[in-house]
């Protein structure tokens, strides 16, 4: 009988039930961070979730760390990004806001993502 290895996952899953202090300690713990402002009741964040978690899970992304929060329950972290909607993506860059907004596309979250890793790891 023959085993194979285990090899540990290099990607990080996406962090579900963030709140607003969790979220501070992590954008100052990860270069790269970016985040996904949800609703219950959006139906685009539904539609968009299997790409986020997609692009949580793909090697290339491997030093981002993806989140996943609950406007309604985290009113400083979307006061702090200026939400205006669901589903509304914010990326950090060493524990700074670099970029913020509406998303309606995967096309636009894959922008947004890209943007963030441009910038340098340390």
């Amino acid at each position: 009988m023959r085993y194979r290895s285990y090899k540990a996952p290099s990607t990080m899953p996406v962090v579900d039930k963030m709140t607003d202090d969790d979220l501070r300690s992590i954008i100052y713990k990860y270069d790269h961070v970016i985040v996904k402002f949800v609703d219950a009741q959006c139906p685009i964040c539904k539609e968009l979730e299997p790409t986020y978690r997609k692009l949580a899970e793909s090697p290339a992304y491997k030093d981002v760390r993806f989140l996943r929060m609950q406007a309604s329950e985290n009113p400083v972290s979307s006061r702090q990004v200026r939400l205006t909607g669901t589903p509304f993506i914010a990326t950090y860059y060493k524990g700074l806001l670099q970029a913020c907004g509406l998303v309606k596309t995967a096309g636009e979250l894959e922008e947004m993502l890209q943007d963030l890793v441009l910038l340098p790891l340390t």
